[in-house]
C-alpha cells in the first residue's frame, strides 16, 4: 500500500483516542494516522457525514465496536473514498429488542447521574475473563469514559440505537477488508464476525487469542501486526 495513504481510526462506545494508543506507533511508522471524533452527533448518518467532511479525500478506514457501525455508514455514504476497510470487534446487525431495552436503560441512568455505574456495568463485558481484575486496563477504560462524558455517551447510544441493519450492504463492499475479532469477545459474539467475513467479498478473518472486546489494549502487538498486514497487502 502507498505509504502516503491516510488511515482513519474510529473508536468504539465510550472509547476515546486512547483505545488506539498502543497500536498507533506501528501504523504511524508507515502511514499518516487520524483518529475520528464520533461524540458530537446523536445519529449514525450525521456522525458519518461529519467524519467524512473532516477526512482526507481517500483513506483506509478501521472501526472498532461502535466505530464499526460508523464505518458501515461511511461505506454507504461514500464507498469510493475508502481504499481499505477494517472491522474490529463489531457486527453488521442492528440491535435485538433485548439490546435496545438495555441501551435505553443505560441512557436513562446516565441522564439521572449514574454514568459511572453504567461504565462499571460495561467493563466486565469488555475484557477477557482473565483480565477482570487488571487495574491498568480498568484505569484506561475509566479514563476513556471520562474523556467521552455522560452527555456524549447518551448521544452515542442514541446513534447506535438508530443504526440500520448493515447485512444487506455487505455484498456491495469491494475494497480489501479485514474482520478482526478475539476468541473471547463477550460483547460481540464470534459468530457475528464470521457472518461479516462470509458476507463481504474477499474479506479476511483474524481471531486473536486470549483477548476480549478491546484487542488494541489487551493484545496490542497481535492487533498491530494484523492491522499492518492489512494495510501492506
Amino acid at each position: 500500500m502507498d505509504n502516503t495513504m491516510p488511515i482513519l481510526l474510529v473508536p468504539g462506545l465510550i472509547c476515546s483516542p486512547r483505545i488506539f494508543a498502543p497500536v498507533i506507533p506501528a501504523l504511524w511508522r508507515c502511514w499518516p494516522v487520524t483518529v475520528a471524533n464520533h461524540v458530537r452527533d446523536d445519529n449514525m448518518g450525521a456522525i458519518a457525514r461529519r467524519i467524512l467532511a473532516e477526512a482526507p479525500p481517500r483513506f483506509a478506514l478501521a472501526g472498532h465496536s461502535m466505530g464499526g457501525y460508523v464505518a458501515f455508514e461511511i461505506m454507504r455514504q461514500a464507498p469510493e473514498r475508502v481504499a481499505k476497510l477494517a472491522l474490529m470487534s463489531t457486527q453488521a446487525r442492528a440491535d435485538t429488542p433485548e439490546a435496545t431495552a438495555r441501551r435505553r436503560g443505560m441512557i436513562e441512568r446516565a441522564k439521572s447521574g449514574q454514568y459511572r455505574s453504567v461504565v462499571d456495568e460495561l467493563f466486565p463485558g469488555f475484557v477477557h475473563p482473565s483480565r477482570q481484575g487488571d487495574a491498568g486496563l480498568r484505569r484506561i477504560v475509566d479514563d476513556m469514559s471520562e474523556d467521552v462524558g455522560a452527555e456524549a455517551f447518551i448521544r452515542q447510544q442514541n446513534a447506535v440505537l438508530s443504526r440500520p441493519d448493515s447485512r444487506p450492504s455487505m455484498a456491495w463492499i469491494k475494497c480489501p477488508t479485514l474482520v478482526l475479532t478475539s476468541d473471547t469477545d463477550n460483547t460481540v459474539p464470534n459468530s457475528l464476525s464470521d457472518e461479516m467475513a462470509n458476507g463481504i467479498p474477499g474479506a479476511k478473518l483474524v481471531v486473536l487469542a486470549n483477548c476480549g472486546h478491546l484487542p488494541q489494549l489487551e493484545q496490542p502487538q497481535a492487533c498491530a501486526d494484523a492491522l499492518v498486514e492489512w494495510l501492506r497487502n
